[in-house]
């Protein structure tokens, strides 16, 4: 298990979500031994947020998400993997399910595309939308660790599959 990108920004409960991969590998063991490696983490920059993607994933069509490699740099993780987990926790840092990478891909924000905006699966969908939503992500993220974000900086694309527990898979 590897630090949380964003632990600094509320806490995540670890022993919660230590016994959620515990159960998550006993129910699938040849999977887990694949990506035995997992980090602990929520998405966005706030309860809030993490909040409203988390509900978008779980109710909704989001499938993947975007997120600086200078994030990644900036609390010294790993850029994730195809078959890496990564244990999704809520506004309050409770875990709520494990998540398996699919597809990756490192390009600054240029090469990003309207089917990845649309299975980002936030706001309409629609590529202006994620294209607009994102410069003010990424400008705040890179602000808050005191730099200045740039469209050519590197993002990280990744697809997903909701791997766990069983009433949230795919």
């Amino acid at each position: 298990m590897s630090e949380s990108l964003s632990s600094a920004a509320f806490p995540l409960d670890r022993d919660a979500a230590d016994r959620m991969w515990a159960d998550y590998r006993a129910a699938h063991p040849a999977a887990a031994a694949a990506g035995a490696e997992y980090t602990v983490e929520h998405f966005g920059d706030s309860p809030r947020l993490a909040d409203q993607l988390l509900d978008a994933v779980l109710n909704g069509p989001k499938r993947a998400t975007s997120e600086l490699v200078a994030e990644f740099s900036e609390h010294g993780d790993p850029l994730p993997r195809i078959g890496s987990h990564w244990i999704a926790c809520d506004g309050t840092g409770a875990p709520r399910i494990i998540i398996r990478s699919t597809e990756l891909r490192v390009g600054p924000f240029a090469s990003a595309d309207a089917a990845f905006a649309f299975d980002e699966g936030e706001d309409d969908r629609s590529f202006v939308s994620w294209q607009r939503e994102h410069r003010r992500y990424f400008t705040r993220v890179a602000a808050a660790r005191g730099a200045e974000w740039s469209e050519g900086d590197e993002i990280v694309f990744e697809r997903f599959a909701v791997v766990w527990p069983p009433e949230h898979a795919d």
